[in-house]
């Protein structure tokens, strides 16, 4: 059994896992962690985009708009969490840049805006999660998605990851006699 958990590690230290699909869920898998979503929970899949001279211009990334940000960031790691935080930042930066209607908050604030989080529920986040949370809350206002995943670390064509993506979505709303 031990050899199993060092061949998985060895897969994902090498990039070739990074994501596994199922009837309930998707699941990112990274040497620092990772993060699960129930299809239930996902609102939408896509591409973002900004706006240049009035023309829609696509990110290299895949979107995510979630129902409920709980479940994701109770399932995400925290060295992910650090990860994103650090890695989105170009992200953000773009999207403030191209907003199409100008936002009453500061780039600054955006970026390390880290104030407590609380959720529909009232479950409240903290620290590095809070900064997360309120991150994706930032880049749903400005590109319409709450979860971004870099198109470099996907096993196929950005826009073939989406439709795969969608199919699963559409197939989780389903019962089974359908």
């Amino acid at each position: 059994m031990a050899g199993c958990g060092v061949y998985i590690s060895t897969v994902i230290d090498e990039n070739k896992l990074s994501f596994s699909l199922s009837d309930m869920h998707l699941q990112h898998h990274t040497g620092k962690g990772g993060w699960s979503v129930k299809w239930s929970d996902i609102k939408e899949i896509g591409v973002p985009s900004v706006s240049h001279d009035g023309w829609h211009q696509p990110l290299p990334w895949v979107g995510i708009r979630l129902k409920d940000y709980e479940p994701f960031l109770d399932s995400i790691s925290f060295r992910l969490a650090s990860q994103i935080v650090m890695e989105q930042r170009g992200l953000l930066l773009s999207a403030y840049r191209r907003a199409e209607e100008p936002t009453n908050t500061k780039l600054e604030d955006m970026m390390f805006d880290d104030t407590p989080y609380v959720t529909a529920s009232g479950k409240e986040y903290k620290g590095l999660v809070a900064m997360l949370a309120n991150r994706m809350r930032y880049t749903r206002e400005l590109l319409g998605y709450d979860v971004f995943v870099s198109e470099d670390l996907l096993d196929r064509p950005l826009n073939d990851f989406v439709g795969l993506t969608r199919r699963y979505l559409a197939s989780a709303g389903r019962t089974p006699a359908e």
